[in-house]
């Protein structure tokens, strides 16, 4: 489990058929063989490490569903490590079970802060709302206006600094997770009507 509170970015060594390789010296001396990592939102499985970099598995479908089948050489990734059962509980639960993609269509500039419009699958988007938690390649963050399969968020400055979010433009792809909580309160409904 995750929190969506980015800890680093890391910059992708290698793509492999079946694996990544990311340099992130700032977290390596924390992960071990068969820790979990979330990378760009998506929970991942370290299965070599050295001093900077780790090696994770990555089946097929997970590069299918995400942005991680579209990443080269160099190219920024967010990263995430499982939450500690003794640390402040500070975003939102993020399970690091990436959903889908959803496209950016634009980037406003609001005083300090930027505002980033998305196009989602439609079904995921009835699990969005407003003011509701969505992770986007990672990130907990807080939905501010839904029209459709079209939302926005807002970004501070730090974020903005500390996340690979800086590098998008319009027509880019992130990797979305919308609220899990939503999707179980919307199966015990379902349960419940049908009994």
């Amino acid at each position: 489990m995750f929190t969506g509170i980015i800890e680093s970015t890391g910059k992708i060594l290698k793509t492999g058929k079946h694996s990544l390789t990311i340099k992130a010296p700032e977290l390596t001396s924390e992960l071990k063989k068969g820790s979990s990592i979330a990378v760009d939102g998506a929970c991942l499985t370290v299965v070599e490490k050295d001093k900077g970099s780790f090696v994770a598995d990555v089946m097929p479908i997970t590069f299918e569903r995400t942005t991680l089948g579209l990443k080269k050489k160099d190219d920024l990734v967010n990263l995430e490590l499982a939450m500690q059962g003794s640390k402040r509980f500070e975003g939102h639960v993020v399970a690091g079970h990436v959903e889908g993609t959803a496209e950016l269509l634009g980037i406003k500039i609001v005083e300090n802060a930027y505002h980033l419009i998305f196009r989602m699958p439609e079904e995921l988007s009835r699990y969005v709302v407003h003011t509701g938690s969505i992770a986007i390649n990672g990130i907990s963050l807080t939905v501010m206006d839904v029209n459709g399969n079209e939302f926005s968020v807002g970004i501070i400055p730090h974020t903005w600094d500390n996340t690979n979010l800086q590098t998008l433009k319009a027509g880019d792809r992130v990797n979305v997770e919308t609220d899990i909580l939503a999707k179980y309160a919307e199966k015990l409904t379902l349960s419940n009507s049908k009994s």
